[in-house]
């Protein structure tokens, strides 16, 4: 595996800081966030410079039920080859579900969702793998994702679902120790576990965050210092073997530069120390804990299809989706959640999931919380409580202010024409009649009937 050594996540809001960085080997970018063919002017002198570049995709939802989106293969494809990237990454987890396969609303979560880590889920991961790959002009690493609540009747733990995971695709992986970290604290799993079971040779990188903790619940916020927790988790993985790249994201609140240097040299100085002087990935140590044995997969019926030989058997995807569906319509649509969830642990993914879609909206139209002024996200977060996103964050800023405006808000008249001549300038219409309204409250609630 390509050597990386120590990276951090590029962002437009420190890109100058990015640059100025001493010592720095390599960067990654959101691959959904630059496009192939305007390159950021920042990027590109990074890459004159020799600095690796790195794309790592957050649509592509490998883990739910549907086979990867074509379009979406394509536009990574097109993103890699005009970063001259060595790899490209992605996560396990599911970002949408519902839609054709299930015969049921499409829903989608404006986030990185866990998938059960059942042999169902496994076969339909490991198929969707297979056809990125397929589609891709240089390897593919995934990521594990932190997660604020566990699906009930898991089969695997989270080492020996990436470990199968690679040995029927040979995917690289991408591992996150704070998502490591998060998931012990938030699902009691155990880090040192899951790095025993983990095929280290098959590590493309590791990325390192910071987070908080409220209430008992860590949040995975990427806008905090890196705490002694995780710095003690990518101690443990390069103690065993040490990683060919080590990267730092940081996504809001950016500190100032000279605080980024300093949490970059504590990563470098935890790798040293760990690793010592003579290792290196390919003489890692035999691991300190024996994994458990891997639960054998079950034959497959009569007639069915062999998870090995491409796609899984028939009717997984459509169980896998009808779970999926039904868990994130709980999430982001009000309905009841499936049995044998967590509901107190749901509500407080439904919250972020909404903080979430709230602060992004914000971003990407920043005249709505200019028009709304201090009851923006109170207006925002009580209609995402009933409103699932259409489509993406900007679909979703227009659906939210045309919800206002049917609703005869906001009270103040000026700001209610400043927000209609918002709304129609990026709509290109008027706000809909009765008709229209009726039809669309009409799909709403059957689609609240079917998720019920």
């Amino acid at each position: 595996m390509r050597e990386l050594g120590t990276g951090i996540g590029w962002r437009p809001e420190i890109a100058d800081a990015v640059e100025a960085l001493p010592g720095l080997d390599w960067v990654e970018v959101v691959a959904e966030n630059v496009c192939a063919g305007h390159l950021p002017d920042s990027l590109t002198r990074l890459r004159e410079r020799g600095v690796t570049v790195v794309p790592h995709g957050v649509s592509l939802g490998l883990g739910g039920a549907d086979r990867p989106d074509e379009a979406r293969l394509a536009k990574l494809a097109e993103t890699a080859t005009a970063l001259g990237a060595p790899l490209v990454t992605e996560h396990i987890a599911f970002v949408r579900a519902g839609g054709p396969l299930t015969a049921s609303p499409a829903l989608e979560a404006g986030h990185l969702l866990p998938v059960p880590r059942t042999r169902d889920a496994l076969d339909v991961l490991c198929a969707n793998v297979r056809a990125a790959q397929d589609a891709l002009p240089v390897p593919l690493a995934l990521e594990n994702i932190a997660a604020l609540f566990s699906w009930p009747g898991e089969e695997l733990t989270e080492g020996q679902f990436l470990a199968e995971l690679v040995e029927r695709t040979g995917v690289r992986l991408l591992i996150d120790v704070a998502n490591l970290h998060t998931n012990h604290v938030n699902r009691g799993e155990d880090p040192a576990r899951a790095l025993a079971e983990l095929p280290v040779e098959a590590i493309a990188y590791v990325h390192v965050a910071g987070g908080v903790e409220r209430d008992g619940v860590w949040h995975d916020s990427h806008a905090h210092p890196v705490p002694p927790a995780v710095l003690g988790i990518l101690a443990d993985l390069a103690a065993r073997a040490v990683p060919p790249g080590v990267l730092l994201e940081r996504d809001d609140d950016f500190p100032p530069a000279g605080e980024l240097a300093a949490e970059l040299a504590a990563v470098r100085d935890t790798v040293r120390k760990a690793s010592g002087p003579a290792r290196t990935p390919a003489t890692a140590p035999p691991r300190a804990v024996a994994p458990p044995a891997r639960t054998p997969a079950p034959a497959p019926a009569p007639g069915s299809t062999p998870p090995s030989s491409g796609e899984p058997a028939p009717g997984v995807r459509e169980r896998v989706g009808i779970a999926q569906a039904a868990l994130l319509s709980s999430l982001v649509a009000g309905t009841p959640a499936p049995e044998g969830f967590d509901r107190a642990r749901l509500r407080v993914q439904s919250r972020a999931l909404a903080a979430k879609r709230a602060g992004v909206v914000a971003r990407v139209a920043p005249e709505l919380p200019t028009i709304l002024g201090a009851g923006y996200r109170a207006a925002y977060l009580a209609y995402a409580a009933s409103h699932p996103m259409r489509g993406g964050h900007r679909r979703d800023a227009l659906d939210f202010a045309e919800h206002l405006l049917i609703a005869g808000r906001p009270e103040d008249p000026a700001a209610r024409a400043a927000l209609t001549s918002w709304w129609r300038e990026r709509a290109g219409a008027r706000p809909p009649g009765r008709a229209t309204r009726l039809a669309r409250a009409a799909r709403a609630a059957f689609a609240g009937r079917w998720a019920a």
